[in-house]
């Protein structure tokens, strides 16, 4: 399920300049329609956690699979310039997937959810590794709308696996009280509530700042020194493969050592690494670049895992979608954070900058964890 969210959402997106010369459409258009999936996702992630807390895991994630399905084989049989509203429905489809399989994990890994989380976000982040590749290879062999049917064709492979999971634990007559209507409102309530977990969705946030910068400007970086795009993309899916392949193993370290310890040196390393890139060239940026992977994804890895520790059992769903959604926030407004600096003050003042908001949030967590808790920390 995580690796459908990531593959609808960068088959599409690196294939939209091929919509738009066919369309004939801007670039501000362009970026519109990448927004729109993020945006969905936002909204609904929350929603749709808190809908599984109440109605059950498993038909939650199965209602989203459906939706993403249905929304993908949409595209081909209705006008092209309604692709937004394709790109909206697939994202909320894509909310259920994302926030319930991150909330499922939590719920059958009760020991080890670090190794869990690890290898679950590995085998997410491969959908954005070789969705480029196969979205590219069905445009060109043959047409934009090809790309959807292989979208539908991913949902439909995870949907006949996902009914082999176990199924929603039978509730008691309190699944159908009065108060189902005001579920959302309650339980999102709550986990805003929870001064503990404020901390956290923050280094999340400030995460996927730097998954924005290493992914969107990391490039014009390479690009200022005068690489080619061989050399742009090499270095780019070494940083990439990094970032994936080290949330297995961090997520191990962190259950064998201490979760908060490791997530900590991870932001540390990420810090450091994306203050370094506007600085060194050659050899020594691949070795910064490699480290600023491994930072962001040992972050990646853990901060859901001690979200999932710190939710309570009955507010996984929605705990677990409100993370989702500030996930989706910080992948949203750090490209835009990092662009609008860049521009007034440069490049190297960008990475400089969003370095020191992540040594921020960093403090934060470490003065935050020396304050007696409250009862709503307990």
């Amino acid at each position: 399920m995580g690796f459908v969210t990531s593959f609808g959402a960068h088959i599409v997106a690196v294939n939209l300049p091929f919509y738009a010369e066919k369309v004939g459409i801007s670039l501000t258009m362009i970026g519109v329609l990448i927004a729109v999936y993020d945006f969905a996702e936002i909204l609904a992630k929350p929603v749709f956690g808190g809908i599984a807390d109440k109605k059950g895991m498993k038909k939650a994630m199965l209602a989203g699979i459906i939706l993403f399905i249905l929304a993908s084989l949409l595209y081909p049989f209705i006008p092209p310039k309604l692709l937004i509203v394709v790109r909206f429905l697939q994202g909320l489809g894509a909310a259920a997937l994302s926030a319930v399989s991150l909330a499922m994990v939590g719920n059958f890994y009760k020991e080890n959810k670090g190794k869990a989380f690890g290898i679950y976000n590995a085998i997410k982040g491969a959908g954005y590794v070789v969705s480029p590749i196969i979205g590219g290879a069905i445009v060109l062999k043959s047409n934009f709308s090809g790309i959807f049917y292989a979208s539908a064709g991913i949902g439909v492979l995870a949907l006949l696996l996902s009914l082999t999971l176990p199924n929603d634990k039978v509730k008691g007559c309190e699944t159908f009280d009065d108060d189902d209507d005001d579920f959302s409102l309650k339980t999102l309530f709550g986990v805003f509530g929870n001064k503990t977990l404020m901390p956290w969705f923050l280094i999340i946030v400030i995460n996927m700042f730097f998954v924005g910068i290493l992914f969107g400007f990391l490039p014009v970086r390479i690009h200022d020194l005068g690489y080619n795009p061989v050399q742009t993309g090499l270095l780019v899916s070494i940083t990439t493969v990094s970032y994936l392949l080290i949330q297995p193993l961090a997520g191990w370290l962190a259950d064998k050592i201490n979760t908060v310890l490791t997530l900590r040196i991870g932001m540390l390393l990420s810090c450091l690494a994306t203050a370094a890139i506007p600085f060194v060239t050659g050899a020594l940026l691949v070795v910064v670049c490699i480290i600023a992977g491994i930072g962001i994804g040992t972050v990646w890895t853990n901060s859901d895992a001690l979200v999932s520790r710190l939710a309570s059992e009955k507010q996984m769903g929605a705990t677990m979608g409100v993370a989702g959604s500030f996930k989706e926030l910080g992948d949203m407004v750090g490209p835009l954070l990092m662009g609008a600096i860049s521009q007034a003050l440069g490049l190297q003042w960008g990475f400089v900058i969003c370095s020191v908001l992540g040594f921020a949030a960093l403090m934060i967590t470490i003065i935050v964890a020396q304050k007696p808790a409250g009862k709503n920390d307990q």
